[in-house]
């Protein structure tokens, strides 16, 4: 089970990149960079610059440049824009039917109540703790910080 769509993961990738090179890059520096496909880093980049986390200029000098700081951007925030919502399970999606069992399930409270909590670490975690993570964000407690790119990028 994974927590974060491989779009989400990209787009971290993406806005990382952007947050190193204030003057902005182009999909294609991206793409390059990292190895990804340059068709899956533009529709990324349009959906991040639809939901008004990147702008683009065009131009000799065109591409794409953050919006907002990185400190002032979340992880929950980032996911929910790119994918419809994260959920632990199938009974914590908004809308949905509930499951043929949620009447009498014992545990539903309790999943509903991790759900919760996830949702809520997220929102503490901003995109300059994981692209600078430091000992005083905890995300370095005590292991190395892996990057959050697919074993074949990793070099």
């Amino acid at each position: 089970m994974t927590l974060m769509s491989r779009k989400v993961d990209y787009a971290l990738v993406i806005l990382s990149h952007l947050d190193k090179h204030r003057d902005g890059a182009c999909a294609r520096e991206i793409s390059d960079q990292f190895g990804l496909s340059k068709g899956f880093v533009a529709n990324i980049l349009k959906v991040l610059c639809a939901r008004g986390f990147v702008a683009s200029h065009r131009g000799v000098k065109g591409g794409y440049f953050l919006v907002r700081d990185s400190e002032d951007i979340n992880l929950a925030e980032l996911m929910e824009a790119l994918d419809e919502s994260f959920n632990l399970a199938e009974c914590t999606k908004a809308g949905d039917a509930p499951c043929t069992m949620s009447s009498i399930c014992p545990v539903r409270g309790a999943i509903h109540d991790v759900h919760r909590r996830i949702r809520d670490v997220l929102r503490t975690v901003t995109l300059a703790d994981v692209f600078r993570p430091t000992r005083d964000n905890g995300l370095q407690a005590g292991l190395d910080f892996m990057p959050l790119l697919p074993e074949r990028v990793a070099q």
